[in-house]
Order: structure tokens, then sequence, then C-alpha cells
């Protein structure tokens, strides 16, 4: 019997579908992981205190729990748990996209306006929390969540799918596109006014525009990667309901659930991120979250760069 119980893509050939469960699994597994893994070194390190690094946070959690959608069993049988696992797909995807929406235009008004939306912190949280909730409860009132393929998701309805999210994803892919285009073609034409004679109130707003810009400017490239070929597979879904290529649903399969895990590596590469991974940081960060009576300070150190830190931990007397 096959891993994929009804196995509606293939139904011909189901070791296809066995390989397409196996790989949802993985790649929701790598997923969860990376997740925890910036979660953990957030916690660790208290990268929660500045606005960029909360926005950084909230989407860590929320890559964290879309990916557990992923994992939900192995077989792919209509009934409540299957209704279930739709909605909490609907609902993951719609929150990322939105998280990573405010990353975008928070960078936007960093660059082009030179100003932060910390202030709207808030109006972001609920936000990302109720439109999601809004939005994936609509397919119950046609009863439209079902086997989708890989997983329960949408059953084989070209307009709920196109309405419900393959609409808005490719709408907000093009926006994200264009945004992030003009974000760069910002930067560059900044980066040549700031060229030339030293001036230290120019290269302070230099190096505070890249602090709050460096965190974040990876996640949206995240976004597009993961979720390209699952559109691709969808339009060809939508063009051919009873034809499933499946190149294209082994790749919109191990690219969509991998949110979490391209998210970690992009964290990851951030040359301050490695510094603090050495055993000795995470010994120090350990010991100043075990030690009641410990205060944490930072000190800037002159053989490194200037928006590095070097984290001390002094014991209360």
């Amino acid at each position: 019997m096959p891993l994929n119980g009804s196995c509606i893509s293939f139904p011909d050939n189901p070791s296809h579908c066995d390989a397409v469960v196996v790989a949802r699994k993985v790649s929701g597994s790598l997923s969860l992981i990376g997740a925890i893994f910036m979660v953990f070194v957030i916690w660790l390190f208290k990268r929660y205190v500045a606005f960029s690094q909360r926005l950084t946070l909230y989407l860590s959690i929320s890559s964290l729990l879309h990916s557990i959608g992923f994992l939900m069993g192995s077989r792919i049988d209509d009934g409540p748990f299957c209704d279930f696992q739709g909605w909490y797909i609907t609902y993951f995807h719609w929150q990322v996209m939105l998280l990573v929406g405010c990353i975008t235009f928070n960078l936007f008004m960093n660059v082009v306006r030179l100003t932060t939306t910390a202030k709207f912190e808030w109006v972001y949280v609920v936000i990302c929390a109720a439109v999601p909730l809004v939005v994936s409860l609509l397919p119950f009132i046609d009863n439209v969540y079902g086997p989708s393929g890989s997983w329960c998701w949408i059953v084989e309805d070209t307009k709920w799918r196109i309405g419900i999210w393959y609409g808005p994803l490719f709408t907000f892919i093009i926006i994200l596109i264009a945004v992030y285009g003009f974000i760069i073609f910002t930067l560059l034409r900044k980066a040549s006014t700031w060229e030339g004679t030293y001036d230290p109130n120019t290269h302070r707003q230099h190096q505070l525009m890249k602090e709050d810009i460096k965190p974040l400017r990876f996640y949206p490239f995240v976004y597009l990667a993961v979720s390209v070929f699952s559109l691709i597979n969808r339009i060809q879904n939508a063009i051919s309901p009873d034809y499933h290529v499946f190149a294209l649903v082994l790749l919109a399969t191990m690219t969509s659930p991998l949110q979490g895990a391209l998210n970690a590596i992009a964290f990851g590469i951030d040359k301050e991120i490695l510094f603090k991974l050495r055993p000795s940081e995470i010994l120090v960060a350990f010991k100043s979250k075990l030690a009641p009576g410990s205060t944490v300070q930072e000190y800037p150190q002159p053989d490194r760069d200037t928006d590095q830190l070097e984290i001390y931990v002094t014991t209360e007397a």
C-alpha cells in the first residue's frame, strides 16, 4: 500500500506518490530544524531587542509552525483531519507571506523614506494573525478542503485555489520583485552620494541603515525561492487538471516546506551570528541565562567590524 493513501496525483504509479510523501517529510523536517535553530539562537543571544530582530523572530516562529503542517501524517485521506491540515497550511501560508510583506515594507521605509516602522509593530502582529484566520476559514463555505496531491489542502477547484492563494501569491511576488528592485536602485544611488570626503554624520547614517537592513535583506528572496515551483506546478494543474508532471510535483513538494531551513541558512551566514556560534560565545550566553545574578554588558572591539560586539558576563557582588 502506498504511503499516500489516496494517491490522486499518480493513481497508476503509486511509487511516485511515495517519493512525493518522503520528499515532503524530509523538507518539512529540515524546515522545522532550521526554524527551531533560529528561535533558539534568537532567544540565547537576546536578538529580539531591536524591531528588525523581532521581525525575524516572528517569521521564524511562523515558519516553524508552518513546517509542522507538512509533517502531518502520510496518508492523504479525506476527512476531518485532512480538513484541519488544509486549514492549518492555508493559515500559515498566509501568515508567512504577510510577515515577508511586513519585512519588505519595513526595508522600503528604512531605505527610501529613511524612517522606521517600529511604532506600527502591533499593527503588523494584528494583521498577520487576523487576516490569515479570515482567509483560511473561507474554504469551509464550500467544503473544498481535502486531498490535494502530496498533502491536504484545497481540492482540484481552480477558482478556489486562485482566489484563496495563487492569485494573491502571484500579485504579491510581482509587488515584491518591484519593491526590491526599487530598494536596490535606491541603495546604489545613495552609495554614490556616500563616496568622497568623509563625513561622520553621513557615515553614521550609513551604518545605522546597514544595521536595520542587514538582518532582513535575504528573507524576501528566500520566500521567492520556495514559492516559484509551487506556483508553476499549480498553473500546470489549472491548465491540465487530469495530468500531473512528476518532476514538477516533486520540485514543488521539496521546495514549498523549505521556508524555515532556507531562512536558517540566511540567518546563519551573517558574520556576527557565525561569530556568536563559537563554543566560547555559546557558553558565555548560557551562563548569562542561567546565572540569576549576572548582567550582560557589550563592549565594542576595535579589531573587528564596528557593528560587532563582544559579550562579557559580570557577576554582581
